[in-house]
């Protein structure tokens, strides 16, 4: 008798047990995403970006074109210091987002490095694209007019061949002297890398014209 009557309390205290942890649940809070001044404790993240003197006069009669951008959509502060001769950039409390300073350091970069403002805003609005630099003693030491020579195969008459290569590859190339940037993703910038060390090393244009043509027919297909 004591074992059949032994089950009917526990059922009991299980069922109101149930009602009241369903009753007692706390609803679901709700919070707003975190601004950009509050994931850092509130502390003002900066950015700076040194000016080389060969971009000075160009940063001053872009300014505008890059200032519009950086401030008013990004929401980042950004200013030239003229005694450091840097560009300074910070966040704001309407930030909406932290990685949007290091977009705008990225920006402002490229454009020094010699890339257009219309080229380099594509950093801002695009997360796939990053520049990569090199040298041309990188890929084969040369000096004097060899150099001068592998300088000349690099642009082409009239900079022919660096459109050619720009365009295939969706691309931007600035070759400031010894130093080549590219613009663009990364398996793109890639495909342009090929091409210009080939270059370099001595191919003919018209040799790489037909490389870059096939790999470029190959890319198509992919995607």
């Amino acid at each position: 008798m004591q074992s059949s009557k032994a089950p009917a309390p526990m059922e009991v205290e299980i069922a109101p047990r149930e009602q009241k942890s369903e009753g007692a649940l706390p609803a679901k809070p709700k919070f707003e995403p975190l601004k950009a001044h509050e994931m850092s404790d509130g502390r003002v993240q900066f950015r700076k970006v040194s000016v080389p003197p060969h971009r000075y006069t160009p940063l001053k009669k872009a300014w505008m074109e890059i200032y519009t951008p950086v401030y008013e959509q990004m929401k980042i502060d950004i200013r030239m210091n003229l005694k450091a001769r840097k560009v300074e950039l910070k966040t704001r409390s309407d930030t909406p987002d932290i990685s949007n300073l290091q977009k705008c350091a990225d920006f402002v970069h490229a454009f020094m490095l010699g890339f257009d403002v219309i080229d380099a805003i594509a950093l801002l609005r695009l997360d796939e694209l990053y520049v990569e630099s090199f040298e041309i003693k990188d890929v084969k030491t040369l000096r004097g007019e060899h150099l001068s020579r592998a300088i000349g195969r690099l642009s082409g008459k009239g900079g022919k061949t660096k459109f050619a290569i720009e365009n295939a590859t969706k691309t931007r190339i600035v070759i400031a002297d010894t130093k080549i940037h590219i613009l663009g993703s990364f398996q793109n910038i890639k495909v342009a890398r090929d091409s210009l060390c080939s270059l370099i090393l001595g191919s003919p244009a018209g040799k790489v014209y037909s490389k870059l043509r096939q790999v470029t027919a190959r890319m198509a297909e992919r995607f």
